[in-house]
């Protein structure tokens, strides 16, 4: 028994959107990732390449630290419990 195909326009279209939504989505990682390959386990050592060059992926090659870096402390202080005596 044939199929008309009227029925096979919806998956035709089902199909092309999947295809465009990957397509988007492969863009927008690529994207966000400055072109490169994501990366996997990311600790808090390598986070502090964003605080370096200002992009996650970005890494420097530098011996020491620009200035201004060592009061770059991305830990936020406490304030002090006043002890009542």
């Amino acid at each position: 028994m044939p199929v008309p195909f009227e029925a096979l326009l919806p998956y035709g279209i089902m199909i092309a959107m999947f295809g465009v939504t990957g397509t988007g989505l492969a863009f927008i990682r690529q994207y966000q990732n400055d072109g490169k390959n994501p990366r996997y386990s990311v600790d808090t050592w390598d986070k502090r390449d964003r605080r370096l060059t200002g992009s996650l992926r970005g890494q420097v090659a530098n011996a020491t630290a620009p200035p201004g870096f060592e009061l770059n402390n991305p830990w936020k202080q406490r304030a002090k419990m006043a002890h009542a005596d």
